[in-house]
């Protein structure tokens, strides 16, 4: 995935969730949008170099979307939390995940289950049964490489797991991917410390045949690309 129109610049603080102060390597400073609702733990250290995104779109009251920060100085995340379901997706069609090819149809946001939700990807074939696929991301790098999901507690989390639980007992074929576009992160594991009834619940997924699938990804300031699978540790 390309990223266009981008700046560099180093972040002086996130607050209120949707936005973040900048300063430009020229000196200007900038309040931007921040694409990410989580809590952002260990990706929104104020002076971390940060790349932002002119949306060249002069109706948004914010012009500029934070993209990009470097973690510890060295590694590289993508914070925007809405390119996930994006990268997976050129992930399958480029065959890079190859649990997944042999479709015929991959249609978005498609409603699903029994607690009123929206699937990330409907994977479908006229040979095989339809396959469910829900994207996570993560960006939280703790200690060792390791990945750790959620980064706070999830209840939509806990909900698409049951959701593909239940895909899996009627017959058809759910996976879950965590997308971890942060070149530090190693492995994925389950953030029991931080919400334990989301690791108890993807360990019974997991018991139930939902397949978990981790990938992480090549980063640039110009371009974010999945390029390899990851172990995922429950």
């Amino acid at each position: 995935m390309q990223l266009a129109h981008m700046q560099s610049g180093r972040l002086i603080k996130r607050y209120k969730r949707f936005l973040a102060d900048i300063e430009l390597n020229d000196g200007e400073l900038l309040t931007v949008h921040c694409p990410n609702t989580g809590s952002m733990k260990n990706c929104a250290d104020p002076g971390s170099e940060v790349w932002i995104q002119n949306s060249g779109n002069p109706q948004r009251k914010y012009l500029f979307g934070w993209e990009l920060v470097q973690v510890e100085g060295r590694f590289w995340a993508c914070i925007n939390t809405g390119r996930a379901n994006a990268l997976i997706r050129e992930a399958i069609e480029n065959g890079v995940i190859e649990t997944l090819q042999n479709y015929q149809q991959i249609r978005q946001e498609v409603k699903y289950g029994d607690e009123n939700s929206r699937i990330d990807l409907l994977l479908e074939s006229s040979r095989r049964s339809p396959c469910y696929v829900e994207i996570k991301n993560v960006t939280l790098l703790e200690e060792n490489g390791i990945g750790s999901f959620p980064d706070a507690v999830t209840t939509r989390g806990a909900k698409h797991l049951r959701e593909l639980m239940l895909m899996v007992s009627q017959g058809h074929r759910a996976v879950l991917i965590y997308c971890v576009p942060h070149t530090g992160i190693e492995q994925v594991r389950p953030a029991d410390h931080i919400d334990p009834e989301y690791g108890r619940l993807l360990r019974e997924a997991v018991a139930a045949g939902v397949e978990v699938y981790a990938y992480g990804a090549r980063i640039t300031p110009r371009e974010v690309t999945i390029s390899h699978r990851l172990p995922v540790c429950l």
